[in-house]
């Protein structure tokens, strides 16, 4: 990107960034573009055998001291007691209004995943793959810029993602993977065997940030003769997208390119009969046509180019 050159404005949907491994705890962090309906929020961590007290996470609206900031969602685990149990509330203008008590909640010793998923009128928890909670919101989703972390907690990777996209409709949580921390950057070049191919509903998820001077980006599907039925490009050169054919076809995908340096992304392809379908930080960008039996055939996934890798998963 030449110097003074503009960059194409990103609607706030495709504002992601990237996960963080290892936080110490208390973490602060501003929510890049902001909370709004759709956005996913990942808390993988561990509650220590000897915690005494409890831990918190706090949606706020700013980050300030003094003032207190408003806090839209406040989420308090607490298990000093012999009944375990998470409190919920909003602090506004300084003062807690009407607490909401879960009971049967014990965390201590054990590792978790919690997924916030924020819907339009409300905030839904699951804890370990399993609904757990939901709160109404008492302030606009809209004013909440900050995550907050509190109290007796070992955070290993906070996440911030969008849902799945090619579920229209759902009310169902999205599928939560835990980030993989035992290596949070992973090498490229990057190949991900599949040994079952690809099937109808299977979905492939890249995560990963674009390096501070890119040439390109290139994920493709190969088989066992390593021919490569697509690939998907992004070539910083002329700012450009695309499907690529074996024979080397390039068919553009129209779309904002939003793949700069230091920038988060996220990827998805869902596998569907005769096709795959593209998302890019959790917005619809089209499809294309592979034949059903060149899909079951599929047995690697080839990452390359310039990025630092977050996960691969499929």
């Amino acid at each position: 990107m030449s110097p003074g050159e503009k960059l194409d404005p990103i609607p706030d949907s495709f504002i992601l960034q990237p996960p963080v491994f290892h936080p110490v705890v208390p973490y602060v962090t501003t929510i890049f573009g902001g909370l709004h309906a759709g956005k996913m929020v990942m808390l993988q961590g561990v509650v220590p055998l000897d915690a005494h007290s409890r831990f918190q996470v706090d949606f706020q609206c700013g980050c300030s001291l003094c003032p207190r900031p408003d806090i839209a969602f406040h989420f308090n685990p607490r298990f000093h007691t012999t009944k375990p149990h998470v409190i919920c509330n909003t602090l506004h203008g300084g003062r807690w209004q009407r607490e909401a008590r879960w009971p049967h909640l014990a965390l201590r010793g054990s590792s978790f995943l919690i997924l916030f998923l924020f819907g339009n009128e409300e905030v839904k928890v699951s804890v370990n793959g399993q609904h757990f909670l939901h709160f109404r919101y008492r302030l606009p989703l809209s004013h909440v810029d900050t995550l907050g972390i509190f109290g007796d907690i070992l955070v290993e990777a906070v996440g911030f993602l969008n849902i799945n996209p090619f579920v229209e409709g759902s009310r169902e949580y999205p599928a939560g993977h835990p980030f993989l921390l035992m290596s949070p950057r992973l090498e490229v070049p990057c190949s991900h065997a599949l040994p079952q191919g690809l099937w109808p509903g299977q979905v492939i998820i890249v995560r990963a940030l674009v390096l501070q001077e890119p040439k390109h980006f290139t994920l493709s599907l190969r088989d066992q003769a390593s021919r490569a039925p697509v690939s998907l490009r992004a070539s910083f050169t002329d700012r450009t997208l695309a499907w690529i054919s074996p024979w080397g076809q390039k068919k553009l995908i129209s779309a904002p390119f939003l793949f700069y340096p230091q920038r988060f992304f996220e990827v998805l392809l869902l596998c569907q009969e005769g096709g795959l379908k593209l998302a890019l930080n959790g917005q619809g960008l089209g499809a294309t046509s592979v034949n059903q039996q060149a899909l079951e055939q599929l047995r690697e996934l080839r990452i390359s180019g310039s990025v630092q890798l977050y996960c691969v998963h499929s």
